[in-house]
Parts: structure tokens; C-alpha cells; sequence
């Protein structure tokens, strides 16, 4: 399909710099089943699910991710960047570097007053393997000290990382380490929204999925057939894919919080729509043809122009009905990307 087919023009000032507070009172835009549109909020999603449904949230932890600092071994110490984004060892990474022209093989690097490392491999132009000098537990506490959380780039470019997105950039369910950014559907879920939809009978399960650097990254090639997914780390376990295949024999609908939960669930899905166990890299890329086999309902941001996200949505419910449902999202100022609004999207037949 031509990519410019999920183009659309979005008022800068829509873009959300802060979330909502409270999480959950972040605006809902909802599209049914048959099409229509309901404006609601996230503490709203109780009365849109029933008794026998499951929720489906992904519970990667973002990690402190972006350090700066300077090279080291030379006659001259220039600054750097790094943002790392794939752990290939103990105390070792991939990771982009800015400027990437300033490291090469066997330069040192001091990101900070505790990380020191070595550039080991030059993958690319743009890319570093950097294996630092702390290891495990160690390690974990100097990055939690000298990273910063790897906020977007439309977020990033208009205001520093500080404490406040510590927490704000976090879901509250988040447990493993290992993502560059955050399945920010997920930002806007409370203990207290959790409590409530337990209460009326929905059900709750925990994919991983490690988001990667792709997920900034816009589309450059004029056909999506060009385009080439970079690979996360999933994982879902056996039980939970005993306990979802059972929802879905008893005619409850799975619900995807976030794009991340709903590609882990499809990639782990048999042509039936059974879910089996994965622990494994995938590279599923979702647009409009797509025939999806395990989920029902996905609640999502509002995403970037010409993203892999928002074909995705595109393929949910449609390319024309996303197309419409973003107008009415601008008409209605409602705010987008990271921290911005949600939407619940019902498949369309």
C-alpha cells in the first residue's frame, strides 16, 4: 500500500508534553463494532467490557536508556550520546550514538561519573556495541543514576527529561526491564481501574514485549511492502495462553492494551486464533488486509502520521474509518502521542 495513503496533518499544539492526572482521566474516544463514536474517559472502561472479558497489558519496564557523556582514550575528549537499545550481554549493548562519526572500535567512552565502557563493534554508520565495565546488579544501579529516561523525540525536542517523567513514563504494572519506550496505552491504567474491572468479572493477563528504538522511527519507504519491521523480544507464557485460549472458548473478548500487547498476541496466535507459548523475537507488521486471529478489542494512543501504529489501527478498523476517527480526535482536541489520549476500538467486522 502507498504509505501516503496514512498520512494526515495534526496541530502541533495537540501533541501532549505531560499525561493526565490522574492516569485514568485521560480522555477515551470509543469506536463500537458498528462504527459509532462514544467520548468517554480511561475510568470509563468498565462499562465497555463485561463479565468474562480479558485485559491484556504488557509489562515491560522501561529502562534509564540515554546517557551522555564523553569519549575517552584519545587526544581529545568530544561529547557523546548513546541510547541504548538491545542488551547482547552481561553489562553490554547496542546503542545509537551522536554524534556515531565521533566512536569507533576500541574508543573508550565515560557516560557519567559511574559508566565507563568500551566501543567493541560498529554495526553501521549510526550504531555502537559498547560493553561497560560494571556488570549485573552493579551496573543496573549506575544506570538507574546516570541514564535518563529515553523520552520521543517529539517530546525530547521540546523539553529535557526530568524527575517527574521517572514516574510518568512508567506503567504502574511495569516489572521487567528492557524497553526504550513506553506501551503508553498502559500509562493510563490505575490499581484502582484494576480493582474495578476485577470486581466486574474481567479478567487480567501480562504479555512482555521489549519496545525498541522502531517504534520512533518514521517510514521512509513509499510502499509499506518496502518496509521492514525491527525486531522485539516477546514473551507469553503458557499459562497465560491456556488461561486466554479458555476467554476465548467461553465467549469472552480479549482486549490489547497497546499496540506492543496486541502484536505479541497475534504473533503467538495459530490460524484458529488458539494462543500458544512464545519466548522469541518478532517482527509482525500489521496493515489493513491483516486478518487477525486473537483480538477483539485494542486501546491505544493516538499515533504518529505515516507509523507502523497507525496502520495498524488502520488495519483494526479500517483505513477509512481510522482516517475518520483521527479527524474527529483533532475536531475534538483531543491530545496525541505518548502522553496524550486514548481510543477503544472495537473490530470491525
Amino acid at each position: 500500500m502507498d504509505v501516503a495513503q496514512f498520512d494526515f496533518d495534526l496541530p502541533e499544539e495537540l501533541i501532549a508534553l505531560r499525561p493526565a492526572q490522574p492516569r485514568d482521566a485521560a480522555r477515551m474516544l470509543v469506536v463500537r463494532a458498528d462504527g459509532s463514536i462514544e467520548h468517554a474517559q480511561v475510568r470509563d472502561l468498565p462499562r465497555y467490557l463485561r463479565a468474562g472479558d480479558a485485559l491484556v497489558v504488557n509489562d515491560t519496564r522501561v529502562i534509564p536508556a540515554r546517557l551522555r557523556g564523553v569519549r575517552t582514550g584519545r587526544a581529545t575528549e568530544p561529547k557523546v550520546e548513546l541510547l541504548l537499545y538491545r542488551k547482547t550481554g552481561d553489562g553490554r549493548f547496542l546503542a545509537f550514538a551522536r554524534p556515531a562519526r565521533k566512536l569507533d572500535v576500541g574508543d573508550g567512552v565515560c557516560m557519567g561519573r559511574r559508566l565507563t565502557g568500551r566501543v567493541i563493534a560498529k554495526p553501521d554508520s549510526g550504531s555502537v556495541e559498547v560493553v561497560f565495565d560494571l556488570k549485573g546488579a552493579a551496573f543496573d544501579a549506575a544506570l538507574a543514576a546516570e541514564g535518563e529516561m529515553p523520552l520521543p523525540p517529539y517530546i525530547a525536542g521540546k523539553r529535557k527529561a526530568d524527575a517527574q517523567d521517572a514516574a510518568d513514563y512508567q506503567t504502574t504494572f511495569a516489572r521487567l526491564d528492557g524497553s526504550v519506550a513506553a506501551p503508553t496505552a498502559g500509562l493510563h491504567l490505575t490499581p484502582e481501574l484494576f480493582a474495578r474491572l476485577r470486581g466486574e468479572g474481567i479478567g487480567r493477563e501480562s504479555v512482555t514485549l521489549h519496545v525498541g528504538p522502531g517504534t520512533f522511527l518514521p517510514v521512509t519507504a513509499k510502499d509499506t511492502a518496502q518496509h521492514r519491521m525491527h525486531a522485539e523480544w516477546t514473551e507469553l507464557t503458557a499459562d497465560a495462553a491456556a488461561r486466554l485460549n479458555t476467554v476465548r472458548v467461553g465467549g469472552g473478548r480479549i482486549t490489547a492494551v497497546g499496540t506492543t500487547s496486541l502484536r505479541t498476541l497475534e504473533s503467538a496466535a495459530g490460524v484458529d486464533g488458539t494462543l500458544t507459548a512464545i519466548s522469541r523475537e518478532t517482527d509482525i507488521f500489521i496493515t489493513p488486509g491483516y486478518h487477525f486471529r486473537a483480538v477483539d478489542i485494542l486501546m491505544t494512543n493516538f499515533h504518529l502520521p505515516r507509523s507502523t501504529l497507525f496502520m495498524l489501527v488502520s488495519a483494526f478498523i479500517g483505513l477509512e474509518k481510522a482516517r475518520a476517527v483521527y479527524a474527529e480526535a483533532i475536531r475534538e482536541h483531543y491530545r496525541f502521542y505518548s502522553y496524550g489520549d486514548a481510543c477503544l476500538l472495537f473490530r470491525q467486522a
